[in-house]
């Protein structure tokens, strides 16, 4: 598992979310959850966005090209 499956796990444990939860969040299968979590299936990049808003983060920090989870200002 590369660690951007992990930062993505940790981040909903942090939360105390359930995989099922961020799965209806998402709109997707619980099973298909878990597997962008393992690292089995790859992450869209429309999920991933949707995981950096529902997080409060940058799609830079989930791939780790950042440790800085602080999100980009908006545009406007």
């Amino acid at each position: 598992m590369t660690n951007m499956y992990r930062r993505i796990r940790d981040l909903r444990e942090d939360a105390d979310l359930s995989q099922a939860a961020i799965a209806k969040y998402l709109s997707c299968g619980t099973g298909t959850y878990g597997q962008y979590e393992r690292g089995i299936r790859g992450i869209p990049l429309d999920v991933l966005e949707r995981l950096a808003d529902y997080y409060n983060t940058s799609t830079d920090y989930l791939l780790e090209r950042t440790d800085v989870a602080t999100p980009y200002p908006k545009k406007k």
